[in-house]
């Protein structure tokens, strides 16, 4: 009988309950982690490192690239944004460039910080009843 690890066991149960909305953080926040661990494997020289941690940001941005319903024109505009990481990943891997995972890491943070906002405000519109509070009464 094997046991399994606690902690795979909970992110395991976590992707299984997660909202579309929700694994779609995840995932921006996977790529965030993975262009990390990029970045310290090209401090380090690590070649094969860097090179996996790079095709795993890829991959995540692949994903969100084929998830987008692009019916509406902001989803066209993300898109072109997520082609263009897409491109500046490679890039970076290519010429072992951090300054370019700088950018890119911009890029993503600001992707993951709105989606925040909008689950945010959405979970506020579902369960809150309205209008944020702005503690005047």
């Amino acid at each position: 009988m094997s046991v399994r690890n606690p902690y795979q066991t909970y992110k395991h149960n976590a992707v299984q309950t997660a909202s579309p909305g929700e694994l779609t953080l995840m995932l921006y926040n996977g790529c965030l982690n993975f262009i990390k661990q990029a970045r310290q494997a090209i401090e380090e020289n690590n070649i094969q490192e860097r090179n996996k941690y790079m095709q795993k940001a890829q991959d995540i941005i692949r994903e969100l690239m084929v998830t987008l319903n692009t019916d509406y024109a902001v989803a066209k505009d993300m898109l072109r944004m997520y082609d263009y990481i897409l491109r500046r990943l490679i890039e970076a891997n290519i010429n072992n460039d951090a300054a370019i995972l700088d950018e890119v890491e911009t890029y993503v943070s600001q992707f993951r910080d709105t989606w925040k906002e909008v689950l945010r405000l959405n979970r506020q519109k579902q369960y809150g009843g309205g209008v944020p509070h702005d503690g005047k009464f």
